[in-house]
């Protein structure tokens, strides 16, 4: 008969320092699998448990474990979200998760981080997703991908190549920071004084506005396409939020606008820009989606390892 793991005081301070210093990781594919906040730090939240109650001492490699574990338990949620997210009011978008005061979520790299993009890995199958953001995001070699999702490396390979060809397919290439940042500066401007004609220039004629409200009454439920209606929508923020402050700030690892009345957040919006302008706007406006904004800044540690 199998006698249970039973760690010692100073086994677990050793696990929990182990498990600290890949924390960041964790959360950060987590995140990028699932598009959201709650559901990453509970994913998160298992693999410590996992980790703490598994016999460390046949442990080869903790890194590995631990991102091995994460990313099997972030493909059985986000097979399980993708059913409940059909039944979603209106177009659902990501938690966005505040970078500026928590970088380590994009500290490997900015693949898949941005809202539009972390949309579009929706479209992907879970096991998908989690090989595109292993190679793309924290750029692991197609052995070790084939490892953690148990599939051949020649699969790997190929699933990677599909879901990069498809995304770029579906994704124009970014211009440069500074003119993203100017033309949101340009949006911010025309967008609180009601201008349409102004913000009809800063939109490209494709433009596609996606609004998050999940019934939110006055959000739109559908997708808003077209220059004309985008800029009406975006000018009608103006009276539907009148006397609201516009704050730059940072989500996702690029410029956002935090709209906020009363001192309470109603709005994120984070805006796609291509070479003639800009050609996607993202509203986030679910209240408990903003709240994941302001939570992803102030993040705690498992309290099993805080003691």
């Amino acid at each position: 008969m199998n006698t249970p793991h039973r760690p010692t005081d100073d086994s677990l301070d050793r696990a929990a320092d182990e498990f600290l210093r890949q924390r960041p990781r964790l959360f950060g594919i987590a995140y990028r699998i699932l598009g959201s906040v709650a559901e990453a730090e509970d994913v998160v939240q298992d693999a410590w448990l996992r980790w703490q109650n598994t016999d460390r001492g046949t442990v080869v490699d903790p890194k590995a474990f631990l991102v091995t574990t994460t990313v099997r338990l972030a493909i059985n949620v986000a097979q399980s979200a993708r059913m409940r997210r059909e039944t979603y009011v209106g177009p659902w978008l990501p938690e966005p998760v505040d970078t500026s005061v928590d970088p380590q979520v994009g500290a490997e790299r900015g693949e898949a981080l941005e809202l539009a993009i972390l949309v579009l890995l929706e479209k992907l199958k879970p096991l998908e997703r989690a090989a595109y953001v292993l190679r793309e995001a924290f750029d692991y070699p197609h052995h070790q991908i084939a490892d953690i999702l148990q599939i051949s490396q020649d699969n790997a390979r190929q699933i990677v190549s599909r879901s990069r060809k498809r995304l770029t397919n579906e994704h124009r290439k970014p211009v440069d920071d500074a003119e993203h940042r100017r033309l949101l500066d340009a949006f911010v401007a025309a967008a609180r004084q009601g201008d349409l004609g102004a913000l009809e220039r800063l939109l490209t004629e494709d433009v596609a506005s996606y609004a998050d409200g999940n019934g939110m009454r006055g959000v739109a439920r559908i997708k808003v396409t077209g220059r004309r209606r985008t800029a009406q929508l975006a000018a009608f923020s103006r009276k539907f939020l009148p006397d609201a402050e516009f704050h730059v700030v940072e989500a996702n690892g690029g410029p956002a606008v935090l709209i906020v009345k009363d001192g309470v957040a109603r709005a994120l919006v984070t805006i796609t820009v291509g070479d003639d302008g800009i050609d996607g706007l993202y509203w986030v406006m679910a209240a408990d989606k903003l709240q994941a904004y302001a939570r992803s800044a102030h993040r705690v540690l498992p309290r099993d390892a805080q003691q």
